[in-house]
């Protein structure tokens, strides 16, 4: 025998003995996972809707390495300019990824995890150079903005919290908001507020400067003024003006900046997170107090959300004891839209971390208030968008996304009847789509679908989606700017990773609120042969109908000749807890915080959950941990 062809057998039978290994590791592994609580047989020709979904998985992934190849250098950093002034924009910088690490935990392949983190540190990197973040947080800015950085970071806890620094950053970041890093002294634990509404990593920033908002003064010269009384300023053009715009700086130094905002219940979310990442009930405890503190000002201003309260604790204490003129207040610069959406973030999380749903009575008194105030015109109900010293006025429908998602976190019979009477004359039984800058704008006919009533939407979503994702690709395909002429919003605009039918068809949920809220959804699932969150591969999941204490769910196995199996979580979160399951007329109950299905090959099957909604703590823990 030569000497080669000896290595050649060596090598082969070498590589045998591996195969071997690997085979009895994989069963003894197989050994571990305990037996499926449900076994799926019945093999039938697959739905539109999973084949489409599963489609739109796939695509993702090569989308996004192609976006990210296009618009990054070899460290991940933009491919843009040396220098980018004042406070503003390393939230667009996030928020160009901010769904890779969701796409990931859906069941995105593992690539996009490591594709996730590499761009999450080098847009850090990029904007510590730059000046906007300091100690990997944002140094000051508001929490509209801070929201949409962040919730990047939060799905990195849905995808594997495990990952190297993201419990010790979360530990980090909320030690910024409860009292104890000594150089972001941002909260008051005494009084309960955050001390301003420019708040991040160097602590609350009480005077701004003009620098502060150089790239910011265009923008906001297309809405109103934040004070109609400011000296010699009566029209927005004075914020792009070098003579006028000091005095609007000066005004706002002198009223806004000292004190609490409702904007600053968006911080919640990053201290819940630091609550699910470590089990530290000091951060879940901050939660309920700092919410619990603005329901009783909303109770000391006679049922209405003051959007000031300053450094002494009293409301209107820098606005000459007016209640509203705020910083993004009832009158500036989005009025009703900051309110509603900061309250429900607040007391969504709130009742996530306590299981208390009186904590949505936050969000809900705001709606309360608007409908008394509103007025019909035609088949529609306008509600007042903001207040001033002439009382309420700027009347328009509310945004349908609020009513949803209140009504997918109380599942009250009086949430569904606001929902129907506040959205009258709309119809969401035809999608038409719309790309927002996030991942929304589409719960209505989400809503229309969990009601019965729009049959087809799971697959008119889904098609949208995989249209949505193929049109970006051509815009990045298309674009011939000159990077270092790019403007901050660039990237985001064309970022291919489109979820949110994926997350209302997988999850059986709302996506979550764009400015900083947490993914709240009806169930989750992990893949127990990779041991890693999301759907293996080949498994297209459902949610067909949800209700106060169930869901059903439908699951699908497309490949033809190997078996799958799925375990499916109650809630993003597991504080669901999973009472039982019904299938075929067997009820199944359930002693753990899980539901483990056996798919046989082409096997497909609806079951319905019975479940004890926000009845567990929240955490980041996988099921891997526990069985």
């Amino acid at each position: 025998m030569n000497a080669p062809f000896h290595s050649l057998v060596i090598s082969f039978r070498l590589m045998v003995a591996i195969g071997m290994l690997l085979t009895w590791v994989d069963c003894l592994k197989a050994n571990e996972t305990k037996a499926p609580h449900l076994v799926l047989e019945e093999v039938q020709v697959p739905p539109e809707w999973s084949l489409l979904q599963r489609q739109c998985l796939q695509a993702m992934a090569p989308a996004a390495e192609e976006f990210v190849e296009s618009y990054t250098r070899e460290d991940g950093s933009f491919i843009w300019r040396d220098a980018w002034p004042g406070m503003d924009g390393s939230d667009d910088g996030y928020e160009a990824y901010y769904n890779f690490p969701l796409y990931y935990a859906l069941g995105g392949p593992r690539e996009i995890l490591d594709l996730s983190t590499r761009l999450w540190n080098a847009v850090t990197r990029q904007f510590t150079e730059y000046g906007q973040v300091y100690r990997e947080f944002d140094a000051y800015y508001d929490w509209m903005h801070h929201g949409e950085s962040y919730v990047n970071f939060y799905f990195f806890g849905l995808a594997d919290p495990s990952l190297e620094s993201f419990k010790d950053r979360s530990i980090r970041f909320g030690k910024m908001y409860d009292g104890t890093d000594p150089l972001a002294p941002n909260y008051d634990p005494k009084l309960k507020l955050i001390r301003s509404p420019i708040n991040g990593s160097k602590g609350p920033r009480f005077v701004n400067s003009a620098e502060d908002w150089v790239t910011h003064r265009e923008v906001l010269s297309h809405y109103p003024l934040p004070f109609p009384d400011i000296p010699n300023v009566t029209d927005s053009l004075a914020w792009v003006d070098d003579e006028r715009f000091p005095r609007i700086l000066e005004t706002m130094n002198a009223r806004m900046m000292r004190g609490d905002v409702p904007l600053n219940l968006t911080a919640t979310s990053l201290m819940l997170n630091a609550f699910m990442a470590t089990g530290e009930p000091s951060y879940r405890t901050w939660v309920k107090d700092y919410v619990t503190a603005w329901m009783d000002r909303v109770e000391q201003n006679n049922g209405i959300l003051p959007d000031n309260v300053g450094l002494s604790g009293n409301i209107g204490e820098h606005m000459d004891g007016k209640w509203w003129g705020g910083y993004y207040g009832w009158r500036w610069p989005h009025g009703l839209f900051n309110q509603l959406e900061s309250t429900l973030i607040g007391g969504m999380n709130a009742y996530l971390a306590t299981g208390d749903a009186s904590y949505l009575e936050l969000p809900r008194g705001v709606l309360d208030m608007v409908e008394k105030l509103g007025r019909s015109q035609g088949n529609q109900v306008l509600v007042p968008n903001r207040h001033g010293d002439e009382g309420w006025y700027d009347y328009r429908p509310v945004r349908a996304e609020y009513l949803v998602h209140l009504w997918y976190l109380s599942r009250s019979a009086e949430d569904k009847a606001r929902l129907a009477r506040m959205t009258s004359g709309q119809s969401w039984s035809s999608l038409q789509y719309r790309k927002q800058k996030g991942d929304f704008g589409h719960e209505g006919y989400w809503f229309e679908f969990m009601e019965g009533g729009y049959p087809t939407y799971p697959e008119d979503i889904l098609r949208a989606t995989y249209q949505e994702t193929l049109r970006r690709l051509e815009m990045i395909r298309q674009d011939d700017s000159v990077p270092e002429e790019r403007n901050v919003h660039h990237w985001q605009q064309r970022n291919p990773v489109v979820l949110e039918g994926l997350v209302q068809t997988m999850m059986g949920c709302p996506n979550h609120i764009y400015h900083g809220g947490l993914l709240f959804s009806t169930v989750r699932y992990f893949d127990p042969d990779k041991r890693r969150s999301g759907l293996p591969e080949d498994v297209a999941a459902l949610v067909q109908k949800i209700d106060k204490d169930s869901a059903t769910v439908q699951l699908v196995n497309l490949h033809p000749t190997k078996t799958r199996e799925v375990w499916v979580q109650g809630g993003s979160f597991g504080e669901h807890v999973l009472t039982g399951v019904s299938h075929q007329g067997r009820d199944i109950p359930l002693t753990e915080e899980l539901l483990r299905v056996r798919l046989k090959p082409g096997a497909m099957g609806a079951f319905r959950l019975g479940m004890k909604r926000f009845d567990r703590a929240p955490s980041y823990r996988m099921p891997f941990d526990v069985l």
